[in-house]
């Protein structure tokens, strides 16, 4: 696009167009002495002149002037020009190895630009310089002349690249010595080394060098030091403009010029990708209208300068020989004139690459529109040339999606993003309804410094260097291209926390369902959630026959939308509708922790919320600690026992009439178990394996169900989802505790911590080696049935009632009995011998009676 028209003809204020006197070119026949040609043969340094004037056939056109002057090259400076010149030295010295035409044109127009069409008589004697019109009328090399030369005298036809003006020389004195031909400085040039010489049909001035006429503008812009800028960024297709153009009066900002412009905008002229954006610069400085316009055209705007469109004109008439130029102060662009795109900027910025495939996917619209606000993510070329980087492939829609996910709407300066932000891009899910996919920001300021820069990562691609801000632009330059998020299931894949529930959605028909459905949040529980949950309950929903279960508990960690982790820590909702069709109840704490209760399962079903925020097509995903089981899922004794594999125990209870117990149904109306008042309490089950039965009379034992009942309890206290509170280890009842000293149960601590790490027993069972009254514990299960505080334990023996032998029986409180008798009968007979022992003692008297002693004193 050119802008031919930006510098209009008011600014360019042309003054009336005066020509130098001149006379015409045909004169009358009169008889003549001391010609231009007589003075040229009389002098002797002229000789080689004169030969060069024959050669181009100009003797009869000096001749037919009236009144001209003429600069004529001495011989010296025609020695000179010829050591540089090919042309000239074939001519010289008429040798064939050069002879571009039959006419010698070039030397013909190098001639006449020695020539003025008027009588030069007065030299300035000051600085200050003149401006003389030549009889060289420049016209394009690509003009052929003729092979045979037009009826001779040949006059200049005016005609040619400066339109009908011929080219012009300047004249000026400097060092107390006549220069011609001087540059618009005053440099250069050549002296005038002899005395004018006066013809009657001109004069002759001697010049110490030829005068070499103006090359095009493109090779008088090349050579000037003060437009190095504009030579750094020209590009081919300029020169081929500033080369050919014709009547081109172009106005070339000096260097300081450009520094108005901002350092990325010059950055991204100094590209290769600038091309047409220079171009309009440079249509902006040229006059449009036909004509050459030198100085005197312009009218000055103040004393002692002029101004175009704002600039000022610092050094005028650069002469070229399709041309003019002017130097001027300041750049001729008018404001909002130069509208460079986010495009532009990003290929000055080393993105050709990321610009490149934007293209192939018509993403173009997202880099050229200069009025919507983006941040973009910008990967380099030296980024994306990493082959562990791959793209899609260019043009395909994968591609497409890819891209639109380093764009986000809106200008996220690095001092408005705070950790754990979530912008929205430019992608449109379908998974989101259409919605805006959004993107991870993580910040980390380090060092409160005021030195230390933010370390912002993107989606996990972290930020090289500083970023640039462009108009309505942010461009930050990352460390790798974004992957945008992909289904759920293929997000959470990499988690190996995760894989026990992803691999209880791959064996279900949900898989291909959950990947498209819309607008969803995945609560994940990890793998120790399993654990938690009980071996039986794993089994039972793992198993083939129970996969409607399995499937409504995985829709019941669906939410039917999109919480992202601050709604779900920080907002007021509490109640959250699942696809399982039954909702969860949110329990936010003090410290930001958040607990979900499930619709069903068991009393205190609770499980604590891992905000992740892990993105996917569809929504965000979320970790869970525990398994959450809707009130869809019903799980009673008898699922869990086949769950434990236990046949043998199941035909056994079916046979005792205990069907009910693995149904989670009260007892039948009448039995002696409805009867007694157990139709209110849940039942935890002692499992035994079928290993456990095969020492064991099958026949027997299912006519002596009495034998079985040591295997249930009525314990309803529960902890940890298990069935029993294990870590309580105190006693349980069991359906014989109210008909047998040795109807209850206890669990001890192993101290081997093997198998399930408990063992249970009958309590106060002695007499026996031990292992009919325990039974380690394998595995357990939870019940949902009644008020969900039952279960199965499962254990690998029978526990069979205990009946102690008659002597264990019958023997301790006899001896008790027997040695009491003895006892007594001691105590007794201890009592009678004292007794006869002081009644039965004899009495003596002293020899000679009582008064014996008395004598004998």
């Amino acid at each position: 696009m050119r802008f031919w028209n930006c510098i209009p003809l008011s600014l360019l204020v042309l003054t009336v167009f005066t020509t130098a006197s001149q006379v015409s070119w045909k004169s009358h026949s009169t008889a003549q002495s001391d010609t231009l040609l007589d003075v040229l043969n009389r002098d002797e340094d002229y000789t080689l002149l004169l030969s060069l004037l024959q050669r181009a056939r100009l003797i009869p056109t000096l001749n037919k002037f009236n009144s001209s002057t003429f600069f004529a090259p001495t011989n010296d400076a025609v020695k000179r020009r010829a050591d540089k010149s090919t042309l000239w030295q074939s001519l010289l010295y008429e040798t064939r190895t050069f002879v571009p035409d039959n006419v010698q044109e070039q030397l013909r127009q190098q001639l006449f630009y020695h020539l003025l069409n008027y009588s030069l008589y007065e030299l300035p004697e000051d600085s200050s310089m003149q401006t003389l019109k030549t009889l060289l009328f420049p016209h394009s090399p690509t003009d052929s002349p003729p092979n045979e030369p037009p009826s001779s005298p040949w006059f200049p036809i005016p005609h040619g690249l400066l339109g009908d003006q011929p080219q012009r020389l300047r004249l000026t004195s400097r060092d107390g010595s006549t220069w011609v031909g001087v540059n618009t400085f005053g440099n250069g040039g050549s002296k005038l080394v002899k005395e004018k010489v006066e013809a009657t049909n001109g004069i002759v001035y001697g010049i110490a060098d030829v005068l070499e006429p103006p090359p095009d503008i493109m090779t008088v812009v090349g050579g000037l030091k003060s437009l190095s800028y504009f030579q750094k960024v020209l590009t081919p297709e300029i020169e081929r403009f500033l080369n050919s153009t014709p009547e081109l009066t172009l106005f070339m900002p000096l260097d300081s010029a450009w520094e108005s412009l901002d350092p990325l905008e010059r950055l991204y002229l100094e590209s290769d990708f600038a091309a047409d954006d220079l171009r309009g610069i440079l249509d902006m400085h040229v006059v449009a209208e036909p004509g050459v316009r030198w100085s005197e055209s312009f009218e000055s705007s103040t004393e002692s300068s002029t101004i175009i469109s704002g600039a000022k004109l610092v050094h005028p008439d650069v002469y070229a020989g399709n041309g003019v130029l002017h130097l001027v102060s300041s750049l001729l662009v008018p404001q909002g004139a130069l509208q460079l795109t986010p495009e532009k900027y990003l290929l000055a910025l080393n993105c050709t690459s990321f610009v490149s495939l934007l293209h192939s996917v018509n993403l173009e619209h997202l880099i050229n529109n200069t009025d919507n606000q983006y941040t973009i993510l910008a990967p380099r070329d030296d980024v994306l040339s990493l082959s562990a980087y791959a793209l899609p492939e260019a043009g395909s829609p994968d591609l497409k999606r890819a891209l639109e996910y380093h764009f986000l709407p809106g200008l996220w300066k690095p001092n408005k993003l705070e950790d754990e932000m979530l912008l929205e891009t430019e992608l449109r899910e379908l998974g989101l309804d259409d919605g805006r996919q959004v993107i991870h920001i993580d910040v980390h300021d380090g060092e409160k410094t005021d030195v230390q820069p933010r370390h912002i990562t993107f989606g996990g691609a972290g930020m090289i260097g500083e970023h640039v801000e462009i108009n309505n632009t942010v461009i930050y330059f990352i460390s790798r291209p974004l992957d945008p998020p992909v289904d759920p299931l293929q997000t959470a894949l990499p988690s190996l926390d995760l894989s026990s529930f992803l691999a209880a959605v791959f064996s279900t028909s949900l898989a291909d369902v959950i990947k498209r459905m819309p607008r969803t949040t995945f609560l994940i529980p990890r793998n120790s959630a399993f654990k938690r949950l009980g071996l039986l309950v794993s089994d039972h929903l793992l198993a083939a026959s129970s996969k409607q279960d399995l499937e409504n508990i995985i829709l019941h960690h669906i939410i039917d939308n999109v919480e992202y982790s601050k709604n779900l820590v920080k907002g007021s909702q509490r109640t959250f509708a699942t696809l399982e069709g039954s909702d969860l109840q949110l329990e936010r704490t003090e410290d930001e922790a958040v607990v979900i209760s499930a619709s069903g399962g068991w009393a205190g079903m609770k499980s604590a919320l891992f905000p992740q925020n892990m993105l996917t097509n569809t929504g965000v995903i979320h970790e869970v600690s525990d398994l959450m089981i809707p009130r869809s899922v019903e799980l009673n004794v008898g699922k869990l026992m086949k769950a434990a594999k236990a046949t043998t125990m199941t035909n056994v209870m079916t046979k005792a009439g205990f069907d009910w117990i693995l149904d989670g149904t009260p007892p039948p109306e009448g039995s002696e178990w409805a009867e007694g008042g157990l139709g209110g309490n849940t039942w935890t089950l002692l499992c035994p394996t079928d290993d456990a039965f095969k020492k064991y009379n099958l026949t027997q034992l299912l006519e002596d169900v009495d034998r079985t009942t040591c295997n249930f309890s009525m314990k309803d206290i529960l902890n940890n989802n298990r069935p029993l509170p294990l870590d309580q280890l105190g006693s349980y009842l069991t359906l014989l505790s109210p008909s047998s000293t040795y109807g209850d149960i206890v669990f001890k601590e192993l101290d081997d911590k093997t198998a399930a790490g408990y063992m249970v027993g009958i309590k106060n069972a002695r007499g026996t080696d031990g292992k009919a009254d325990w039974a380690r514990v394998l595995s357990w299960g939870r019940t949902t049935t009644g008020s969900g505080t039952g279960g199965v334990v499962q254990i690998d023996q029978l526990l069979v009632p205990y009946h102690p032998s008659w002597w264990i029986e019958y023997g301790p409180p006899s001896f008790v009995g027997v040695v009491g008798v003895v006892l007594i009968c001691l105590f007794f007979y201890g009592v009678h011998v004292f007794w006869n022992r002081e009644s039965t003692e004899a009495t003596y008297e002293p020899v000679g009676g009582f008064g014996r002693d008395c004598d004998d004193s």
